[in-house]
């Protein structure tokens, strides 16, 4: 079977667990115990591995649990960050899943335990309340401890049977692209919340390649909004993992995202020491500001929110907003995102920005913002996408690349709404990867190109009222069609003519009649 129809099969028998299980529990809520379920298996295949160590005769699921040593204990959970007793296994609870009573309290239990085993260790940070959304008492499961149970235990037995294949064989990318379907599911049908927190992978995989184009190596990736980690994690596919050489970096204001994201690292192998996600507003709590400033930044922060802005008077001060000389609008916080990013970055790298058109021509204190961004040359390119890529949003978005080691004051726009430049699907549209390779084809030559493309002088740009639109600069094809009015005009006179004679005809034929 190949990859693609492997990964199908998987998707496949993960949508149909979860719809059969949900029940009465709405889809949106009841992600959260599938993932759980799927995240708590391959923890536990994933520790097995490692304890094994690729040894036939070693059947870790099968070791009593008294004869794990403290120092078997130690050691695992400096390398792996957790630890895991054998009676604590997917596999041993999900064999008794159906007959257990305890079911839903014994998961909770080894949950903590779990959990717990990281503390005073320096993982404690990145394992603690992974599982705090996988609530195994909640009510959601049911108002029974035997309706919670025929849930879990349903659950738990779906995710059994799912093959993933042997870690040894590669196949742990399956696994995590499994959970990103489950995660895009949900979200399409979650409308704007899904579309929030969930960024496509197709779209995903443009925004990695533009923050890291050109660069052999990278000291670090952040995300300054990082959501479920998609954006990060889509650095991880595309390059191979040393050229990341201090990992992956993020901040996440809500936890349920953020414990997805920890989760979403974990299933695709980055262990505890090569990421760093903080929980918290970015905007008025940004963490890593004591950091190397970062070579490579990818992001779609939330659109238009609201946040303090300029009643917080301290802000004006912060070393982010401050070049700038005014705070993004109270209504409109996108600039915010874009002067952290800026902030963040270092001299060699670039940030890639998920952005609401509005920005790029809105007046005000927005306009006052694009004036330092252009003043200063820190933008490399604009980007317009086609809409309908983002689940549960129409927009046509644009991509903002920004860089601080450009050697022109010049600005490149690219319109990439056109049907050239994605696929028509039945839900979104899509990118394709030679659509992606069109738009870094385009992004790297700087070349003009009729109707799609234009790098132009930043004179143009202040003479423009510092607009940034790309419709501003990139000429839309006239595709009307083109009409010869001589021709036409003939063309009336002798229908005109037609038109007379049958009436005359008709009036003729009348009077005959008539008579």
């Amino acid at each position: 079977m190949t990859g693609i129809a492997q990964r199908q099969e998987l998707q496949a028998k993960i949508w149909k667990i979860a719809n059969e299980v949900r029940g009465s529990v709405d889809g949106w809520d009841f992600k959260q115990f599938v993932l759980g379920a799927l995240f708590y298996r391959f923890i536990s295949e994933n520790f097995t591995n490692y304890i094994e160590g690729g040894d036939e005769s070693v059947n870790y699921a099968n070791y009593p649990d008294k004869e794990i040593t403290p120092a078997i204990k130690d050691d695992a959970i400096k390398t792996k960050g957790y630890f895991i007793y054998p009676s604590q296994l997917f596999v041993n609870v999900a064999l008794t899943a159906n007959t257990n009573p305890n079911l839903n309290t014994d998961l909770k239990a080894i949950f903590d335990a779990i959990e717990s085993s990281a503390n005073g260790y320096p993982s404690e940070p990145d394992i603690k309340g992974l599982f705090a959304d996988f609530d195994t008492t909640s009510t959601r499961l049911g108002n029974t401890v035997e309706a919670k149970n025929s849930r879990l235990a349903a659950v738990l037995k779906g995710v059994e049977e799912l093959n993933f294949g042997n870690f040894e064989d590669n196949q742990i990318d399956l696994f995590g692209d499994a959970y990103e379907f489950l995660i895009s599911n949900y979200a399409a049908n979650a409308g704007k919340s899904g579309g929030e927190f969930f960024t496509p992978q197709h779209v995903s995989k443009l925004i990695a390649q533009l923050a890291m184009h050109k660069q052999k190596t990278v000291n670090k990736i952040y995300d300054p909004a990082a959501g479920s980690g998609s954006l990060l994690l889509q650095a991880k596919k595309h390059f191979e993992n040393h050229i990341i050489e201090e990992g992956f970096y993020g901040q996440e204001v809500n936890h349920t995202t953020y414990n997805l994201a920890r989760m979403n690292m974990f299933l695709h192998n980055i262990n505890y020491d090569k990421f760093n996600l903080a929980l918290g507003n970015t905007l008025i709590d940004p963490h890593y500001g004591d950091e190397k400033p970062f070579d490579a930044i990818v992001s779609n922060p939330p659109y238009s929110i609201k946040w303090i802005g300029d009643d917080d008077p301290t802000l004006i001060n912060d070393d982010r907003f401050a070049p700038a000389g005014v705070l993004a609008p109270k209504s409109k916080a996108d600039f915010a995102f874009v002067l952290h990013a800026l902030h963040y970055l270092s001299g060699k790298g670039r940030a890639a920005i998920v952005c609401f058109p509005g920005i790029f021509y809105r007046s005000g204190a927005e306009q006052k913002i694009r004036k330092y961004l252009v003043d200063n040359n820190f933008v490399e390119t604009i980007i317009s996408l086609a809409p309908n890529l983002f689940y549960g949003t129409s927009i046509a978005v644009n991509i903002l690349v920004l860089s601080k080691h450009k050697t022109e004051n010049k600005t490149q726009f690219i319109d990439a709404s056109g049907e050239a430049f994605f696929k028509k699907a039945t839900n979104n549209n899509i990118l394709l990867d030679e659509h992606i390779e069109q738009i870094m084809q385009l992004f790297n030559s700087k070349q003009h190109v009729a109707h799609v493309a234009k790098t132009v002088d930043n004179r143009l740009i202040i003479e423009n009222d510092y607009n940034l639109s790309v419709s501003s600069y990139v000429e839309a094809k006239d595709n009307r069609e083109q009409v010869d009015i001589t021709k036409l005009n003939d063309e009336i006179t002798k229908t005109v003519k037609k038109i007379n004679k049958l009436r005359a005809e008709i009036v003729a034929i009348v009077k005959e009649i008539e008579a």
